[in-house]
Formats: structure tokens, sequence, C-alpha cells
């Protein structure tokens, strides 16, 4: 009879260990879930990821940066393009080791990587390329670019893992994938924590019947689960998650003790950046899609679709101070859109004034600069007229001293400009769709587009080189650490390239 008993009794503990094993709390996979409030970081349940499974985290510690390699790359990373001007770029000491200066040259696969040689990105035959593109920016590959911190490149895909690896020898240190959602931004690293923003871009059937109503819907809604989730520097473990109703698509930004978020339900939200407890919450209405905030001397620069705003809020209260638009906005282009701002003026762009043309679908990008302290509007600049792009209307400015360039994903053409009154400088046309801010580093202006990386003469525009990459590049701008860019891209890989394959200026 003992053994008959005992036999029930292992077969028990056996499933309770099986079970156990899905929720690893001492394996340090654990958070505290919350939609109306934010979890702290002491771990009360544990996100159901299958041990051993293809979404488990993955840690090589192996891998990690020694000596002074743990010095390369920013100290910390708290904004889309690491600053509200939006240049992603990153000086390094003068007595830095000689593959910080000389640059090194990598290339990793992600986890659906689509091979970097083929030309045309995976459903083109559906789709058409175009679309297809679009499509592969949005599930698979990388929309933003990466983050160097500390000898660390950090990524978020749209694979729905982030990343970090070795940034000289392009190993992989972690993966994670703790939610089933798409990744899109920067992830932003402080301290001990890197952030990841999560969000889709749909909208359920309900919000779209919403939307036939009454004019507006939460996006992202019901699709997965949405908000902030903060990792383990070290290791990518899960510390907490801060849910949201909406899509957080956009990079958040960091100031001080507070981390700031905006959603597809048109509210944003400011946490404390450690506990991820809230602080304050606003609603300001409309969707914010890719519109990252951009935080300068107190104050927060987002921006909103339906309807199309461009907001100011005081950071430590979310007060509104004041608000703006572009006459004629159209679509998702201004809550698709992170302002830059630097040297007292906001840029806001978006695609404007809808007009079919010979049956095909047009819009007119514009961008308008606006007083960062007032709101009130300096100027308004057309781009051209071009076709409807398939997704993210927008171009993200750069603020480089007293000049703005900004793509057209309309037309194709990068625009220099006079900050403070418009004034055109010099224009450049080599791709069919212009997302990303390029970057400014060492005398030069690098534009990652299509499948190549350009190099500039900011001065005239007049192009100086450029390197073929391969894949396509979405809204990717290059984030350049001494002397070597690293990109990301809608193919799902990260790449490391030496300035110096440039080679001299022509």
């Amino acid at each position: 009879m003992a053994k008959g008993l005992t036999t029930p009794l292992v077969y028990f503990l056996a499933i309770f260990v099986s079970l156990a094993s899905l929720f690893p709390g001492g394996q340090g996979d654990a958070a505290v879930a919350g939609t109306s409030e934010p979890a702290s970081s002491s771990p009360g349940w544990t996100v159901p990821v299958a041990p051993g499974g293809p979404f488990s985290r993955l840690y090589l510690p192996q891998n990690a940066p020694i000596g002074a390699d743990r010095g390369f790359g920013a100290r910390r990373w708290v904004q889309m393009n690491a600053n509200a001007r939006h240049n992603a770029a990153i000086d390094i000491p003068k007595k830095a080791p000689a593959w910080f200066r000389d640059g090194v040259f990598w290339r990793f696969a992600e986890a659906r990587a689509w091979p970097l040689e083929r030309r045309h990105p995976f459903g083109t035959k559906t789709y058409g390329e175009t679309e297809a593109g679009a499509v592969q920016t949005q599930f698979y590959g990388n929309a933003l670019g990466v983050t160097v911190v500390g000898g660390i490149v950090y990524a978020e895909s749209d694979d729905m893992f982030a990343y970090a690896l070795n940034a000289r020898t392009g190993q992989l240190i972690w993966r994670t994938s703790p939610v089933g959602n798409n990744l899109m931004g920067n992830p932003l690293v402080d301290g001990n924590i890197v952030y990841l923003a999560a969000g889709g871009v749909g909208f359920n059937f309900a919000n779209v019947m919403a939307f036939a109503r009454k004019g507006a819907a939460v996006r992202g809604m019901d699709v997965s689960y949405n908000g902030i989730y903060a990792l383990d520097r070290k290791t990518g473990r899960l510390l907490w998650h801060a849910g949201s109703v909406g899509e957080a698509m956009p990079t958040p930004a960091i100031h001080g003790r507070m981390l700031y978020f905006a959603t597809g339900s048109g509210s944003v939200h400011a946490l404390d950046k450690v506990t991820g407890r809230p602080v304050w919450t606003v609603r300001l209405g409309g969707n914010d899609n890719m519109s990252s905030p951009a935080y300068s001397h107190g104050r927060l620069y987002l921006a909103m679709a339906s309807p199309p705003r461009l907001f100011c809020l005081d950071a430590g209260t979310g007060r509104t101070l004041w608000t703006g638009t572009i006459p004629g906005a159209a679509n998702t282009g201004m809550g698709d859109v992170s302002p830059a701002v630097g040297d007292g003026v906001v840029v806001m762009d978006t695609v404007a004034h809808p007009k079919m043309v010979h049956g095909q679908a047009t819009l007119e990008p514009v961008v308008r600069g606006f007083d960062a302290r007032t709101g009130r509007p300096l100027w308004t600049v057309s781009m051209g007229r071009g076709p409807k792009p398939p997704a993210f209307k927008g171009g993200v400015p750069l603020i480089h001293g007293k000049i703005l360039i900004v793509g057209s994903p309309a037309t194709g053409r990068y625009e220099a400009l006079d900050l403070h009154t418009g004034r055109h400088l010099w224009s450049w046309h080599r791709i069919s769709s212009s997302r990303s801010a390029p970057t400014f580093y060492d005398g030069h202006l690098y534009i990652a587009g299509g499948d190549s990386l350009y190099r500039l003469d900011p001065k005239t525009g007049r192009e100086t080189g450029h390197l073929r990459i391969g894949g396509r590049m979405g809204i990717v701008s290059p984030t350049i650490v001494g002397g070597t860019a690293y990109l990301a891209n809608s193919y799902d890989w990260i790449v490391a390239v030496p300035l110096s394959s440039f080679g001299p200026e022509r």
C-alpha cells in the first residue's frame, strides 16, 4: 500500500515541479503586472515563458566587455537618438584603445533575419515592394537604431526580442522576450536598468468600429501587453512592468528620477524610473504612434495624431503649457514624428494636404519651427508633393548647431534649413523615402537609407561617399561611437561598420 501511495505522490510532485519551472521565481525572470498601477520592483508573479523554449531569456556572461572596453560609448542613454536634438553620436577619449578610434566590423543576425543580400523584402510578391518593406519593419525588423552604453550595444526588434551585444565583437551577451509584443524604439539605459517600450501598430476590430462611430480609438488596446518593461542591465532579467492601455511604441525619455512615455490612448505617463510606480498621468487625446517625447529644460515635447497636435508639457506635473499644429496635417503624420528641440526652437513635421494626382494618392510633407518657450510658430516650409507613404508618414528632424536637416518620406529628399528662419540651404536626393534623422560626427553627416549608409558634407549637402550595408533601413539613425557606425535594419540585423571604410572624401 505504501508503494502504491508513493507513486501518485511522486507523480504529483513531478507535475508540481514542472509547473513551477514555468514560473521560475528563483531564476529571476520575475515581474509584477499592472495596468492601472505600474509594478514595483519586488517580484510578485512571473512571466510564463517555458524554460529552454524559444522565448526564454538567454544570458552569456562570457561575452560581456572587460577592462577598458566597458568605457566605450555613452554612460547613459535617456532619449530617442540620445538627446533632444536627435544626434546619435558619442565622442570617445583621446587615449582610448585603438579599436575605439579605428572602428570594428561585424554583423549580427537577429531572431527573424532575412538575408542581407536579398534586394526585396519578405512578402514582396504578395504586397509589392513598398508595402512589404513597411510590413517587415513593423513586425520583423528593427524600426529604430541602437543604443551604445558601456561597451554594449542594446537593440529592440519587432521580432519581439531585445538584445545586448558586445560593441567590439558583436557577440551576444543576452537576449530576452519579456512579452509577445513588438519593440520599436531605442532601449534606454540608466544606472543598472534597461528600459523597453512595447506596443504594436494594430487596432482590434472593436476599436476600428469605435473610430468609425466617434472618430477616435485606442491604438494597441487588447492587442497585447503594452507599456514599459524594466530589465536588469547586466543579465536582461525582467525587474518590473508598468502597463498601459494603448500601445507604447515611442521611445520614452528619462530625466532625474522620472521616466516619461506616451501611448496610443492619447495619454502621457510619468513613472518613478526605479520602481515603476506612477507619478502623474495626463490624457491629451488622439494617438501617439511613434512620436517619442523630447525632454529639454524642464519640458516635454511630443505630438499626437487624430487630431494632429504638438504639445509642450511641464515635466514635473504634466500640465500643458502650450499646443500647436501644422495646417492641413493629415493621417497619422504628426503622431508619427518625434520633435527635435535645440537653440530655443522646436521642429515638427508631418504629411499634409492629401490629394489625388493622376489617380494616385499623394501628400505634401510640411515642416514647421515653433518657439520652444511660447509655442509661437516661427516659420513653415513645404517639402514638395509625393506619393503617400505606406507607414511612418514623417521624417525625424536633426538639429545641428543652427541648422535643421529633415527628410521627406514622400519625395525622398533631405532638406537643410536655417533653424530660426526656415531658409533653404541645400537638398540631397538619393533614396526613395527619407525618414530617419541624420547623424553628425567629426565634420561629416551620415544618413542611413535604403540599403546603404551615406556620408555628406553638412555645409553643402554634397555626397562624399557611401557604403552598401544590405537589407533596408527604416527610421534608423546611425549610432556613431568613435570610429564605428552601428546600424539596425528592417531585415532584422545589427551591423557595425568602421567609418574608415568610406576612405578619403571624393
